[in-house]
């Protein structure tokens, strides 16, 4: 299901499956900047490096939920909303590919 919400001058698709790629580029991003691999940040969070490999690259196929969110968000020391925050060239990436 596809919802459009208009968010200053650009329209957004709400795809799920797109949220999920953007949200994981966004962890890999800010992994990559704390200096820590796969490995390091799955200790922090107690998971495994399959599954943040699964997370960064938008294949995680469980419920990515909230707790996981703000322990990976924690574990990098990043706030929890940006994370969440698209600028305008992400959410143009985003209208594209929808």
């Amino acid at each position: 299901m596809k919802m459009v919400h208009k968010v200053g001058e650009i329209r957004m698709s709400t795809d799920g499956k797109m949220v999920v790629r953007l949200l994981g580029a966004k962890i890999a991003y800010f992994r990559t900047l704390a200096g820590l691999s796969q490995d390091e940040l799955a200790v922090r969070i107690h998971s495994t490096q399959a599954t943040i490999s699964k997370i960064e690259n938008g294949r995680y196929n469980d419920n990515l939920n909230i707790k996981l969110l703000v322990e990976i968000a924690n574990a990098l020391n990043v706030d929890f909303d940006m994370m969440l925050e698209f600028n305008n060239f992400e959410r143009r990436l985003w209208d594209k590919s929808t």
